[in-house]
């Protein structure tokens, strides 16, 4: 069976960074590159006659730089955007534009990977949007976790953490801001400083105490306070499993 390939647009007006995609790219086969464009114009033109599935998108190019493709065409009619910069300062403008990813340059073959694994499953599950994420601010400009990728979430002081996989990321966030974004999201709240991922929830057990906890896939174990133990116990059942 022919595997399956998808047309990728860079937009770049660096030569030395339209190389670097190229080459970050080279490992997989199932993307291929259909073309290359210095600045705005060529995009929005390269755009209507090449039909790409991804584009590799710069944000300052000569005359029209990336926001402004994005705004003359509408994210509607954009193929999947991945923004590749080398300016940190304009990530929350990016993913409120729909973009899937906020590259900074130079792109770390780790980071790039990581970037892939999420654009392939958007591709292949033929969605027209981002899934729903959250994103962090770094040192190296923004990540983007999918919601279904986070184990919980913790109260820490003015902020939270959002721990995947036993890392924890810090966001300028509430947690009581947190849960009104994510609760339809299969999320719930354990006690008043933790929410918990729903479908991550592997067993609940009461301890020596008959304090309900929550262990997670992760081996994490979160107690469930006494005040919220019906309705966390009642959203794991409904969720079934």
């Amino acid at each position: 069976m022919q595997t399956r390939r998808w047309r990728v647009l860079v937009a770049d007006d660096e030569p030395a960074a339209r190389r670097g995609v190229r080459q970050l790219l080279s490992p997989y086969p199932q993307f291929t590159i259909v073309g290359e464009c210095r600045d705005g114009h060529e995009a929005l033109a390269a755009i209507d006659s090449l039909h790409p599935d991804v584009l590799f998108l710069d944000i300052q190019m000569p005359e029209i730089d990336g926001f402004e493709v994005i705004r003359r065409r509408s994210p509607e009619r954009m193929p999947v955007v991945v923004f590749l910069t080398a300016y940190d300062q304009f990530a929350i403008r990016a993913f409120e534009a729909d973009a899937q990813d906020y590259l900074l340059k130079p792109v770390t073959e780790g980071r790039f990977a990581a970037t892939m694994t999420r654009l392939t499953r958007r591709l292949s599950e033929g969605s027209s949007t981002r899934e729903p994420s959250i994103v962090v601010p770094t040192s190296r400009g923004a990540i983007v976790i999918p919601l279904h990728d986070i184990d919980w979430i913790e109260a820490a002081d003015y902020y939270a953490r959002v721990w995947v996989g036993g890392r924890g990321y810090l966001l300028r966030e509430s947690l009581d801001a947190l849960e009104r974004r994510v609760a339809a999201h299969d999320f719930a709240r354990a006690h008043r400083k933790a929410l918990v991922r729903l479908a991550g929830v592997r067993e609940l057990r009461s301890n020596s105490n008959g304090e309900l906890v929550a262990i997670l896939a992760s081996g994490t174990k979160i107690p469930v306070s006494r005040r919220r133990r019906h309705a966390f116990v009642r959203a794991v059942r409904d969720r079934g499993p």
